[in-house]
């Protein structure tokens, strides 16, 4: 008697509303990477005269490629979201990456409707006066951000689509199902809880109006949506260092896992994701006219990357415990 070998079943090919949401991801990036790609080239297309990216133009050029990259790094993550063999990779290999764009999408789809519905209602400023013109035609700043939101919408879908068939035995249940802590986990926990409380008060101060620490040039520029996008960066912590707490110690036992573990993956890569991208902006060489930023909003910037960091090292550690992450 003969017995035919057991081969195991091959995933499934994407349905077509993955399809449909792949297809929309990739255009959304086009407008992005085609400006990048012309400015690259030397094109001027959408940035006016005297605007202060004309002063540095190989710094310019560097940093237009890079970000080049970075969209087309979203591409890229639809197709592994979408295709068989995107599930043959190591689950580090694509929860790094999904975590540094969502983190950086995030504050995108929800700081750009905020700037909009304020200048609609209240008169203020549109996002792009910030610069008082010198910086790029208003269009640019409509195309380009409402790109970022579809991508983050739709990168967003495919991810939990594709984690929920991959990774769900992660979170489910109930947080007093999870495996304990361990003192050095709790401890770097309460850590980044305290750095956070620290940027949360800071944050809350300057929606609420103070001006400590900041520049004279920031405090000038303040408008309706600073204090508003002030309280919601302070939201991003709360959630971030809650989530973490709550995973760490078992708060809140009868809650389900995906509502701490959301909270901490979203609110870390917010505060640390942005923490680098601002980090670094305030390294580069500042261009007449441009926002002054002071010493004391460089180190929230410093605190928020070393919160985002440690919140979503330590996740990765609880689920690791929980159950086998490169399943």
């Amino acid at each position: 008697m003969t017995h035919t070998p057991l081969t195991a079943v091959p995933p499934a090919p994407p349905s077509r509303a993955r399809k449909v949401l792949r297809a929309v991801e990739i255009a959304s990036c086009v407008p992005y990477l085609a400006l990048k790609v012309a400015w690259i080239a030397g094109s001027r297309i959408g940035i006016p005269e005297g605007s202060v990216l004309l002063e540095h133009r190989v710094l310019m050029a560097v940093a237009n490629s890079v970000t080049v990259l970075m969209d087309g790094a979203v591409i890229v993550l639809a197709l592994l979201l979408t295709q068989p063999w995107g599930r043959c990779l190591p689950s580090w290999l694509l929860a790094v990456p999904m975590w540094g764009a969502g983190g950086l999408l995030l504050p995108i789809m929800v700081g750009f409707p905020v700037q909009a519905l304020l200048a609609a209602t209240n008169g203020a400023a549109d996002p792009e006066a910030a610069m008082d013109g010198k910086f790029l035609d208003p269009w640019v700043f409509h195309v380009v951000y409402t790109g970022f939101i579809i991508q983050g919408l739709c990168l967003g879908t495919l991810f939990v689509l594709y984690a929920r068939e991959r990774w769900a035995h992660l979170w489910q249940g109930r947080v007093g199902d999870l495996p304990a802590g361990g003192r050095g986990l709790r401890a770097a926990a309460v850590a980044g809880a305290v750095l956070a409380l620290f940027l949360i008060a800071l944050h809350a101060l300057w929606a609420l109006g103070a001006t400590t620490g900041l520049s004279p040039t920031q405090a000038a520029r303040r408008g309706p949506d600073f204090h508003v996008l002030q309280m919601v960066d302070a939201l991003y912590l709360v959630a971030a260092a809650a989530g973490l707490l709550m995973l760490a110690f078992r708060s809140g036992r009868a809650l389900p896992v995906r509502l701490p573990l959301g909270m901490a993956w979203l609110g870390s890569g917010a505060v640390g994701c942005w923490g680098v991208w601002l980090l670094i902006a305030a390294a580069l060489p500042a261009a007449e006219g441009t926002e002054d930023v002071s010493q004391l909003t460089t180190l929230t910037y410093a605190g928020g990357m070393i919160v985002g960091l440690l919140v979503v090292a330590c996740t990765a550690v609880l689920l690791r415990r929980r159950g086998t992450w490169g399943a």
